[in-house]
């Protein structure tokens, strides 16, 4: 039976389409779309260059360089709304679309703020990508096709605006602790007495805050003439609101204090930096009813920070008729394990984040040989997690993305001697799993037209529209001869194919957007993982098998005595149980089958 038709059947499991009125959509009732906008498409190349003269360490523009801005803007994704919602994404997450510093590097090393993550001004879109009055027509423009729109925010950092004169201009600065370099001496421990009655940044009041007023505890902080006014709201021109203690080793106290990769850090302790984040943020939801926000470098963070910024948001966004405003944070770890993560849903109070967990699962199991019992460890997890199961079914799930690279690329480098017909096989049984398994399926853009970049960050960010990086251009893509020399906007490539189809499936089947997970079957080497989702309201079963071993397979599951027959909605399903209780399942390698139980 066709996944059409499937869906098209009477069965008491089945689920009604989602509510006409996106803003009723649940964040776990949706499938996100990821984008750059920049690598996306380019419907105004008279923003290109985003207003500034000049070559292109001036400007930031040359299209045929992986590092600096290429021509996408928001007219662009307006323009492509209806590919991206033939993709069957029902959300888009934005990356970050502030005004950047448009080049900062040391000299030969430059590169361009294409990405959106190296913000000056908080207020307005980057000229290179458009005006906030593209901002406001692309989301009126979503919206009006029931999409949401989520914004890739930061407040961990700025652009690398302030130096230290201890240190050379684009080189390392080493951190200094608190210990070593406290508040109240300048240059050490044994250094003269500043900002006195400061009792440390643990106090966070007003007026505490109030008493520091001296910079230079740890390092000698300055702002180049050029640049003193730079920054937008004018308060963030003011080395005081910032850490100023080097760079960080992303270990103990400096991953939330220190320079990441030399931006600089703000002192998100300081009332007054709540209060401005409050209100920058505030007003884009204010201003363009946004409906959720990424959260960049958020274990960077204090975590009493986010406890007041995040109920800000949400009671914003209730303001303004979003009910259900997505925030999920960033938090970067590269193992299966879900505590890590669970721990900035209870500590932080982050209301979700990036399943890096469930990623690393799909990774070591389907672009490596780790056995399925990988998903044992990921699923018994989701008890660590602030609101147990409920919160790990909003955790927004991945296979691949912007920094660390795409899916396809793994299973290259896993088996270079695997053709590419299995390694198309693979990333379609990742997509199966990133689409039926709980959490919120998030597609990185381009990996549905078979994209396969070189590595992680620069090499992983190809343009959709038509490529002048040779380096992007010289790589052979999945499901298709094509190269990235011309567009990639078809809909014909399996991997499209595929993505749009399960994802009609999952928004057609509550058991697959917020039904509980029961693992069937898994093992200690490459092979079988199969599992149950329950409608919640019917009860309804629908069994989800993979099989991630290279040679085909059949063995008996699992499921509910009262789930007798099955419908097949996508590979190929027993249509009767074989016994009460049980199924028998038949995969081919890396095959995967989505079978739905009728109930009377």
């Amino acid at each position: 039976m066709s996944i059409a038709a499937a869906i098209l059947l009477a069965l008491s499991g089945a689920a009604a389409v989602p509510p006409a009125d996106y803003r009723a959509r649940a964040p776990q009732d949706e499938v996100i779309y990821f984008v750059l906008p920049d690598r996306f498409e380019n419907a105004d190349p008279s923003n290109d260059r985003g207003g500034i003269a000049g070559d292109r360490l001036k400007t930031g523009y040359d299209p045929t360089a992986k590092g600096f801005y290429h021509g996408g803007d928001l007219k662009g994704l307006t323009k492509r709304l209806d590919y991206i919602q033939h993709l069957g994404a029902t959300a888009i997450w934005l990356g970050p679309i502030f005004k950047n510093k448009a080049v900062q590097g040391s000299p030969g090393h430059e590169s361009a703020g294409y990405h959106g993550y190296w913000i000056t001004d908080f207020t307005q879109v980057d000229p290179h990508l458009g005006t906030n009055a593209d901002m406001t027509a692309f989301v009126d423009a979503a919206h009006k096709r029931g999409m949401k729109v989520y914004m890739d925010i930061i407040i961990n950092h700025t652009a690398d605006v302030i130096q230290y004169r201890e240190c050379a201009v684009g080189l390392p600065c080493p951190y200094r602790d608190r210990a070593t370099y406290p508040y109240q001496r300048k240059g050490g421990v044994g250094g003269k007495a500043i900002n006195p009655g400061f009792v440390g940044d643990g106090v966070q009041t007003a007026a505490n805050f109030a008493r520091l007023t001296d910079t230079t505890y740890a390092y000698t902080p300055y702002v180049p003439a050029a640049e003193r006014t730079v920054k937008v709201p004018a308060w963030l021109n003011d080395p005081i609101y910032y850490h100023n203690r080097g760079d960080t080793t992303f270990m103990n106290e400096s991953s939330t204090m220190g320079d990441f990769s030399g931006l600089d850090d703000i002192m998100t302790e300081n009332p007054r930096v709540v209060s401005g984040m409050i209100d920058i943020f505030g007003s884009w939801i204010d201003r363009f009813k946004v409906d959720g926000f990424r959260i960049d470098t958020a274990r960077h963070v204090n975590p009493e920070f986010w406890a007041q910024f995040v109920p800000a948001m949400l009671t914003r966004a209730k303001s303004n008729g979003i009910p259900n405003f997505h925030i999920f944070g960033e938090v970067s770890d590269h193992e299966v394990r879900p505590a890590v993560l669970a721990q900035h849903t209870i500590v932080d109070k982050l209301p979700a984040v990036l399943d890096f967990a469930f990623r690393q699962a799909v990774v070591e199991t389907v672009a490596g040989t780790r056995g399925t019992d990988a998903f044992e460890a990921l699923f018994d997890g989701d008890v660590l997690y602030a609101k147990g199961a409920n919160t790990a079914a909003i955790l927004p799930t991945f296979t691949g993305n912007h920094d660390d690279g795409r899916f396809a690329t793994y299973v290259r480098k896993a088996f270079p001697q695997a053709s590419d017909e299995d390694v198309l096989k693979r990333v379609l049984l990742s997509n199966a799993m990133l689409l039926t398994l709980r959490g919120v399926p998030t597609i990185y853009s381009g990996d549905e037209q078979g994209f396969v970049g070189d590595g992680n960050d620069q090499d992983a960010r190809e343009d959709m529209f038509a490529s002048k990086v040779a380096i992007y251009n010289d790589n052979r893509l999945l499901g298709t001869t094509k190269t990235t020399a011309t567009e990639s906007f078809g809909e014909t490539n399996p991997l499209f194919r595929e993505i749009a189809e399960l994802s009609k499936v999952r928004v057609s089947y509550p058991a697959l957007t917020r039904g509980r997970t029961v693992i069937r079957s898994r093992s200690e080497t490459p092979g079988l993982l199969a599992v149950s989702r329950f409608d919640p309201t019917t009860g309804a079963e629908t069994l989800l098998a993979f099989n991630t071993s290279a040679k085909p397979l059949t063995q008996a599951v699992q499921v509910e005595t009262g789930s007798t027959r099955f419908a097949t909605l996508a590979g190929t399903c027993a249509p009767r149980a074989a016994a009460p209780g049980s199924v028998t399942l038949t995969l081919p390698a890396f095959g995967y089958a989505v079978c739905a139980a009728e109930t009377r």
